[in-house]
């Protein structure tokens, strides 16, 4: 029985076998298809079918300004240089002795349609200050353009053409949903090359340059002179950004470039569409960022938020905010620095009231503001206050300052802007904490631990107060000409 079993498996193998190596066959088969697949999902497709689809909405821009002649050689040779009657002599002769004509100055850039009935965007710097603009379609049509409003703050500028048939136009995408690593498209005009395209990823965001409002995208797109002006998609065909600005040592492309977030680019175009200008909001205050010394010397448990430093006349004052508050919270909206509330509070309609939520003396509060205008705020000129009658000079030695109180003859030897009241520096000891964090000679004390000081003896009250209830430093409010910020000084134990 035991050998006819034997004899009967062994009769069973070669299938067995079979079955067995059909099945791995199989499997491997199935590994090798799905290799591939994923291989081929790894690999980047084509951005052809998307540039084919945006290009006809991207434009390019030709301006044409004016130039007064000029009637000598300037530019040419130095002045005084023993060359300089002999260019004057052989520009008289060019110009037949009559006064140097005016010539035409052209410059390139970019822009893109945001709509059939021809409204462009675009660069500021583009087309400011030129008389003529001339919009370059990708189909090779040309057309005049006018300015319907521009906005120097973020350098954009928006225009208008008038045609006889819809123009193929782009639309915004949500630029705060772009992330770091996301592919990018910047196309424009480089060096007046024509339409080009390029693509990289989105290096980086938020970046800020020297604007007030600046959010830019960075993006190692290539972007070079007279890509100004033009959009950066992503890969949903979406104007994520306007191509602005390259960082470069010598004008050329070497993958540092930024773009002005669409999230803001937007808000602008919406208001220069309807306004032909832009209108801000406008809370009315001077803030500076709230430093680590800053929380600790105000009673914070973080250093978040944005520091009040002066209150002039204006929809803060009316109120009731104050010098000294920290502005923690703005329509709803946890503030995180300066920074942030300036685009918010400029991103807010103009009108409208807002709830700010401030912390003052240890505990919050939270008061309701009507915003201005902030374009109407920057053209008015506040009036200096008359100055007050000083007491007779006094000199004191403290936290590394040598502190007087102000005099008439001190304001006038320093220039200390009438109505400005405090204690006057006139000296600093180059190796104190004061003379590291910035403090100078000629710089005003009006404020020690968040209140007013017009006498040395109030400063050493605010000394005695905030050692008192445990400070490890105190916080000056300081002007220099007339601008105010805050410093922490560590107080001697």
């Amino acid at each position: 029985m035991q050998s006819q079993a034997v004899t009967r498996a062994r009769a069973r193998s070669p299938q067995t076998e079979m079955r067995a190596r059909m099945f791995w066959i199989g499997v491997l088969s199935l590994l090798f298809l799905a290799i591939q697949a994923l291989s081929a999902q790894a690999k980047m497709e084509s951005l052809a079918p998307l540039a084919e689809k945006i290009s006809p909405s991207v434009v390019n821009i030709t301006t044409s300004t004016l130039v007064e002649g000029r009637t000598g050689p300037q530019g040419i040779v130095p002045e005084g240089s023993p060359f300089e009657d002999f260019f004057r002599d052989f520009q008289n002769r060019n110009n037949n002795g009559d006064a140097p004509k005016p010539r035409r100055s052209s410059a390139l850039g970019s822009g893109f349609v945001i709509s059939e009935d021809g409204y462009v965007v675009t660069n500021n710097h583009v087309i400011d200050g030129a008389d003529e603009i001339t919009i370059e379609f990708f189909s090779g049509e040309e057309l005049p353009a006018k300015v319907v409003g521009t906005d120097p703050n973020t350098d954009i500028a928006l225009l208008k053409v008038e045609a006889d048939h819809p123009l193929p136009f782009v639309s915004f995408g949500d630029s705060d949903q772009a992330r770091v690593g996301d592919w990018v498209i910047a196309m424009g005009n480089p060096l007046g090359q024509g339409f080009s395209v390029s693509s990289g990823i989105v290096s980086a965001r938020n970046r800020a340059l020297s604007g007030t409002y600046d959010d830019y995208i960075q993006t190692d797109a290539a972007i070079n002179r007279g890509n100004s002006g033009g959009p950066l998609f992503n890969m949903d065909g979406e104007v994520i950004g306007v191509n602005t600005a390259i960082l470069s040592p010598n004008g050329g492309s070497i993958g540092i470039g930024f773009s002005m977030a669409s999230n803001v680019v937007s808000k602008v175009v919406a208001q220069l569409k309807e306004f032909g200008e832009t209108r801000r909001g406008w809370l009315g205050v001077r803030i500076q960022d709230v430093t680590d010394d800053v929380a600790e010397a105000m009673g914070l448990a973080k250093a978040e938020g944005a520091l009040v430093t002066d209150v002039p006349d204006g929809p803060a004052k009316d109120a009731g905010l104050l010098s000294g508050d920290v502005i923690q919270s703005f329509d709803g909206v946890e503030v995180k620095d300066t920074r942030a509330l300036v685009r918010q509070v400029g991103n807010t309609t103009v009108g409208k009231a807002v709830r700010v939520t401030v912390f003052r003396e240890g505990a919050t509060k939270t008061v309701l503001v009507t915003l201005g205008r902030r374009e109407d705020a920057e053209r008015d000129t506040p009036a200096a206050e008359p100055g007050a009658t000083q007491p007779d000079q006094q000199e004191k030695d403290v936290l590394g300052l040598t502190l007087s109180v102000l005099t008439p003859e001190i304001r006038s030897e320093m220039n200390i802007p009438d109505g400005t009241e405090g204690l006057v520096v006139v000296n600093v000891d180059e190796a104190s904490e004061a003379f590291e964090k910035g403090l100078r000679m000629g710089d005003v004390i009006t404020e020690a631990g968040q209140q007013k000081v017009a006498e040395l003896s109030d400063l050493d009250d605010r000394i005695k107060e905030a050692k008192e209830g445990g400070r490890k430093s105190l916080l000056l409010l300081v002007r220099r000409a007339g601008e105010p910020r805050f410093v922490a000084l560590t107080l001697d134990e």
